[in-house]
């Protein structure tokens, strides 16, 4: 059997309608060594994708979900798990050999740390994407008694998290959805008291497709944004950043349809409004510059 029950890390895939690339993300995931435990969760595709996983890798565990719920769907692969560690990886990306047990050699020394957020090497190049780099620089010192540095955010695409962390913060948000979904449970996380932490021997490889239309994807990153700030940041940000939003509206058609998004889903904010402690807004802004 390929995938050894005895590792301490599952990787939980989240898809949707990309069947190409799940299939060779797969494809890799199932090399490593050791191997891993994975979970597929199939967000309601409509090419067949979580058909297509079942017949080439029989002892993948293919989660079929009847309707897209976006990011939440992993918090459906990490209740699946056993393990306690999850490692999360998309459709077009995946761990490299050691990785795992690296990560989980970093949460099992480190009790505290809930999120290990690996070096992510883009393409066939390997480029050090630009988010890890600035990481590394470590603009909020580091975790005390280690090398690793301190972060406020992290790509889910890259991460061990640590699974009872994970759940008892309730996962991802149904409301923010995806993409940019990783910064609310960064706060989350920070909120309860958990380190996140970014870990340069830890690697893993992201190979995205080209985008069709980025302006849409930039429209989804701006309301992810705008709706991360209703949900945790006190009143007076709030109300600077929808002003703020609402200009830049009157200016830019992906501006505009992000705020529209975003106001579309303002019912489901207010019961889940949660403001996070002044240490942790603090740490966000300072990470940010």
């Amino acid at each position: 059997m390929p995938n050894s029950p005895s590792s301490p890390v599952t990787v939980v895939m989240a898809t949707r309608d990309r069947r190409a690339d799940a299939l060779l993300a797969l494809a890799h995931l199932e090399a490593l060594e050791p191997p891993s435990p994975l979970v597929v969760v199939d967000n309601a595709s409509s090419d067949g994708t979580a058909q297509a996983v079942g017949r080439a890798f029989p002892h993948v565990d293919v989660v079929r979900l009847a309707d897209n719920i976006g990011a939440c769907a992993r918090n459906v692969g990490a209740r699946r798990a056993t393990t306690p560690y999850v490692a999360f990886s998309d459709d077009d990306s995946w761990w490299a050999d050691g990785a795992l047990e690296r990560a989980a050699t970093v949460l099992d020394d480190h009790p505290r740390v809930a999120v290990v957020m690996a070096r992510l090497v883009v393409g066939q190049q390997n480029s050090l994407d630009a988010t890890c780099a600035q990481m590394a620089t470590a603009p909020l010192g580091t975790l005390e008694g280690t090398p690793y540095p301190r972060i406020v955010g992290f790509f889910a695409c890259g991460t061990v998290v640590r699974r009872s962390a994970f759940l008892a913060v309730g996962g991802f948000d149904p409301v923010v959805r995806f993409p940019g979904e990783e910064q609310l449970l960064a706060m989350d996380l920070m909120a309860g008291g958990w380190q996140l932490v970014h870990v340069d021997d830890v690697v893993a490889h992201h190979h995205p497709q080209p985008r069709g239309d980025r302006s849409d994807r930039e429209s989804d990153i701006i309301r992810s944004q705008l709706l991360t700030t209703w949900l945790r940041e006190p009143w007076w940000v709030c109300l600077r950043e929808t002003g703020l939003a609402t200009a830049r509206a009157w200016r830019s058609p992906q501006h505009r349809r992000a705020l529209r998004e975003a106001l579309g889903r303002a019912r489901e904010v207010r019961p889940r409004r949660r403001v996070a402690p002044p240490r942790v807004r603090r740490d966000v802004a300072r990470a940010r510059g």
